[in-house]
């Protein structure tokens, strides 16, 4: 797509011949750039969150030397930004509390610099949505280079994933079934070099999504961090961004609504992340788009799971880019997809998609021949969930689809930790787990404790899944029978808020539907009884009482209220 060429934004600090002009461009050569850095090229900003604290970003200092190498070599000037870095891993209470933040930091960062077109180096589970996020509501040319997957975990000569086999191992030691040092032994062969999660966990999820919404080039899902290939795709992406400049293809060029479309049928197909409905929804309401979060249940039903890849198959994303990678597996649902969509290099979706092979048909199944025939995320309404909550069927026990269970109620996380390994605990197999307060505004950021550890008493047992509801969220490495992102949440005086033990609650997945079997006046009651006693938030400065007053609830995505919509990429008053 080429649109009327328009004068460089840059030109505005870096064109003037007069004392401003001296400015912007004296103290940026004290770096040692040449007179002909400021001949009027595009200036392309290389938006990096690495960081030592960021092990799956640990690796893109290498990575933005490549995409400098592009940029030089097709006449651009590179100049590498900072912004925050979140490790999922590292950081509390949850890196999802800063996403919008981050979104926050790099929105401002390219509206107040001099830079035409920007590239955003993330991949952390919510490093490349905060940051699309930001870049959405600024509409620069933008293009993604994401971290890469690690390689494939190695123990005692079988891989291992990353997430997954954590929650594994860690129920095997519950259970009696793994001795500690083992467990500890498995720790080193897990993560053997830079990179996100090699299972389909959030980053390794959003990374297929930004390619199959076009905003990166192909292979970027799913090449290791560490191959030479991706330091050559972020060479190549330099290129690429240069180009977008000089022919004005903005952000909203490509990610349209037909884009995001592309992205939920692809996220079934890849049995991605629950994480992932939270971001597309934010993005969504940066650019305006009308999507919902019912959208993903309804345009991801008919399309089954076809990488057999964990959490809800065997093989990792090393073997998923061997088999082909992500137009191999768009090919097999090319029927299902708009190839007619635009992407960062100007062709459409189709050019990548319509050659591509698949080498390897375990890992990247025919439709004919799904790993599962359900797949993608369902949204549950009902009386315990009024504004949706989410589950993800390929991650979950069949059998437990459709249950009516009593209700075992942790109030909140340190209730939950203090008691799941009481021997006295009263809960049986057939309950259903309901933890409180664990949402955008009680935790606060809604952190990925919705997959919760079973209780001990049970693992004895044998048990190996349960029904679990919060308002949490999970990691996408994680599985099991989970309902997740309950709406309104608990601190907010939703329903869940007034569950007790032995309350009786049915869930009925394929009908979508989940209930409190209580009755509305017992309901009623209990609500007066809350808002008398519920205590205020103890958070009254700083970043968080900004992000507890202000962030919408699950349904929404958890933007911030005031962060909906844009700015665009025009500042009017010079700084001197």
């Amino acid at each position: 797509m080429t649109k009327k060429k328009t004068p460089l934004r840059s030109a505005a600090s870096y064109g003037k011949l007069d004392r401003d002009g001296f400015i912007h461009r004296s103290w940026m050569k004290s770096q040692g750039l040449p007179d002909e850095a400021f001949d009027g090229r595009p200036v392309i900003g290389i938006c990096n969150t690495w960081s030592e604290l960021t092990p799956c970003n640990a690796h893109l200092r290498d990575i933005a030397e490549y995409v400098k190498r592009g940029v030089w070599e097709a006449g651009g000037l590179p100049l590498e930004f900072p912004v925050m870095s979140l490790g999922e891993t590292q950081m509390r209470p949850t890196a999802m509390l800063y996403r919008n933040l981050l979104a926050m930091d790099t929105e401002e960062s390219i509206r107040g610099n001099p830079m035409d077109g920007v590239v955003l180096l993330g991949g952390c589970d919510k490093t490349t949505p905060g940051q699309l996020m930001g870049a959405a509501s600024v509409d620069l040319p933008t293009i993604i280079v994401s971290s890469g997957p690690m390689l494939n975990g190695k123990y005692r000569g079988k891989d291992i994933g990353s997430g997954t086999d954590v929650w594994k191992f860690s129920e095997a030691v519950r259970a009696g079934e793994m001795t500690l040092a083992d467990f500890m032994g498995a720790e080193s062969g897990m993560s053997r070099g830079p990179g996100t999660c090699m299972t389909m966990g959030s980053a390794s999820t959003f990374a297929c999504l930004v390619e199959a919404m076009g905003l990166s080039l192909p292979y970027n899902a799913t090449l290791p961090a560490v191959d030479a290939r991706r330091k050559a795709l972020a060479h190549n992406t330099g290129r690429v961004i240069v180009d977008m400049v000089r022919q004005n293809r903005r952000l909203s060029d490509v990610l349209t609504l037909e884009a995001l479309h592309n992205a939920v049928k692809v996220h079934a197909a890849v049995g991605g992340s629950t994480n992932a409905v939270l971001h597309i929804q934010a993005i969504a309401g940066r650019l305006g788009l009308d999507f919902k979060m019912q959208d993903f249940d309804t345009l991801g039903q008919d399309i089954p799971l076809l990488v057999d890849l964990q959490p809800s198959g065997r093989f990792l994303m090393e073997d998923f880019h061997y088999a082909g990678g992500l137009p191999a597996l768009m090919k097999q649902i090319e029927g299902k997809l708009d190839l007619t969509c635009a992407t960062v290099t100007g062709e459409p979706l189709g050019q990548s998609v319509t050659g591509a092979e698949c080498f390897n048909s375990e890992v990247i199944r025919e439709v004919e021949t799904p790993v599962k025939d359900l797949s993608g995320a369902w949204v549950l309404k009902g009386n315990l969930c009024p504004q949706g909550a989410l589950m993800k069927p390929n991650a979950a026990d069949p059998a437990l689809w459709q249950h009516t269970g009593r209700a075992v109620v942790f109030e909140n996380i340190e209730d939950f930790h203090a008691r799941i390994d009481d021997p006295d605990l009263d809960v049986e197999e057939k309950d259903i787990l309901v933890l409180k307060g664990c949402g955008p505004k009680g935790y606060p950021g809604m952190p990925e404790v919705g997959n919760m550890p079973l209780p001990a008493k049970l693992l004895a047992k044998g048990v190996k899944d349960m029904i679990r509801v919060s308002d949490a969220r999970m990691s996408g490495t994680a599985y099991g029978t989970v309902v997740l992102h309950v709406a309104p949440e608990a601190e907010m005086g939703g329903p869940l808020a007034l569950v007790r033990s032995g309350d009786m609650i049915r869930l009925d997945g394929p009908g979508r539907t989940l209930d409190l079997l209580v009755d509305d006046a017992e309901l009623a009651k209990r609500k007066a009884e809350w808002q008398q006693t519920h205590p205020a938030s103890p958070h009254t400065r700083g970043y968080y009482k900004l992000y507890v007053d202000h962030v919408l609830q699950a349904d929404e995505g958890c933007d911030l209220d005031f962060l909906v919509g844009n700015s665009g990429s025009v500042v009017t008053r010079e700084s001197h």
